[in-house]
C-alpha cells in the first residue's frame, strides 16, 4: 500500500516528468550537482541509494564515481526519463525501482550513501521516510538531504499554500531545526549544513506543473503584490531583466550513521 499523497505525486510528476530536465529551471543545475558531490565525496567502492529519485539527476551524477546506483520513485514517467539519460550518458552500473519512500525495498544496511532530493516537501510523513532511509543507510555511511528550507516562522504557512495552489503535491517545506530532529532521532551525526539561494523565474516555475492560469495569475499578482506593497508571500520575490524572480533557499545536510 503506498503513501497518502501518492497518486496526487503520480499524477503532477507525471505531467512534469517531459520537462523536468529543461534548461529554464536550476533544478539540474550542473554547478549545484557539483557542489552536493564535493562535498559527499564518494568512493569508488560506494553503493548508492536515492529516494524519490525522479528522473535520478544526483544519482546519475554520482555514478561515475561509486560502484553502483539504485534510483528508487514511485512515478514511472521520471524513472524512464532518467533511465533513458542515464543510457545515453553510458551509465551502465544503475538500477531503476518503481517504490515508495514511506516502505523502501531493501533489507537493513544496505547502502554506503542514501540522498534524497526536493523531495521531503511531498511527503505526508516525512519522519517516516527518514527512518526508512535510516535503516537501509550501512553503520558510517552518509545520508545525504537536499530539500528547500521553510520561510520564516511568521509566513510558513503562506509560503505553504502558495506551492500547494501550483503544485497539489506539495505539503510543507522543513525548517532547519526539522531536519536536524530527524537526523539526531536516527542517531546520525551532522557533518555538513550548507545552504545555498537558487535563483528561479517565475514563469518557468509555473509552467514545468502546468499550473491552471487563472491560479497562475493568482499566484504572479501577489509576487506582483509583494514587490510593489507591502504584502509578504515568503518567497521574496524581485524584477530581472522584465521577469518576476525569486531565490529557492537550498539546505543540504550529510549525517554519517552511527
Amino acid at each position: 500500500m503506498i503513501s497518502s499523497n501518492a497518486k496526487t505525486i503520480q499524477k503532477s510528476f507525471t505531467e512534469q516528468a517531459k520537462n523536468f530536465e529543461t534548461t529554464s529551471m536550476n533544478f539540474t543545475k550542473q554547478e549545484y550537482l557539483e557542489h552536493m558531490i564535493s562535498y559527499v565525496k564518494p568512493q569508488k567502492t560506494d553503493t548508492v541509494l536515492e529516494v524519490a529519485a525522479g528522473t535520478c539527476i544526483c544519482g546519475r551524477s554520482l555514478a561515475p564515481f561509486v560502484k553502483n546506483v539504485t534510483c528508487l520513485d514511485m512515478t514511472t514517467a521520471m524513472l524512464a526519463v532518467g533511465k533513458g539519460a542515464a543510457e545515453k550518458q553510458g551509465l551502465l552500473n544503475m538500477d531503476f525501482v518503481q517504490g515508495d519512500a514511506e516502505k523502501l525495498p531493501f533489507s537493513d544496511n544496505s547502502f554506503d550513501i542514501v540522498i534524497s532530493r526536493l523531495a521531503f516537501h511531498h511527503f505526508p510523513n516525512p519522519k517516516r521516510c527518514f527512518s526508512e532511509m535510516a535503516r537501509v543507510l550501512k553503520t558510517d555511511g552518509k545520508m545525504v538531504v537536499i530539500d528547500m528550507e521553510a520561510a520564516e516562522e511568521a509566513l510558513r504557512n503562506t509560503e505553504d499554500d502558495i506551492e500547494t495552489l501550483r503544485d497539489p503535491s506539495h505539503m510543507r517545506n522543513l525548517s532547519k531545526e526539522e531536519f536536524t530532529e530527524m537526523f539526531r532521532g536516527s542517531c546520525l551525526s551532522i557533518t555538513t549544513m550548507d545552504c545555498s539561494e537558487l535563483p528561479v523565474s517565475l514563469s518557468a516555475w509555473l509552467a514545468l506543473t502546468n499550473t491552471p492560469a487563472q491560479i497562475a495569475a493568482d499566484i504572479s499578482k501577489r509576487f506582483a503584490d509583494e514587490i510593489n506593497s507591502n504584502y509578504l508571500t515568503g518567497f521574496n520575490p524581485y524584477e530581472k531583466n522584465g521577469e518576476i524572480y525569486f531565490n529557492q533557499r537550498w539546505l543540504m545536510m550529510i549525517g554519517k550513521k552511527l
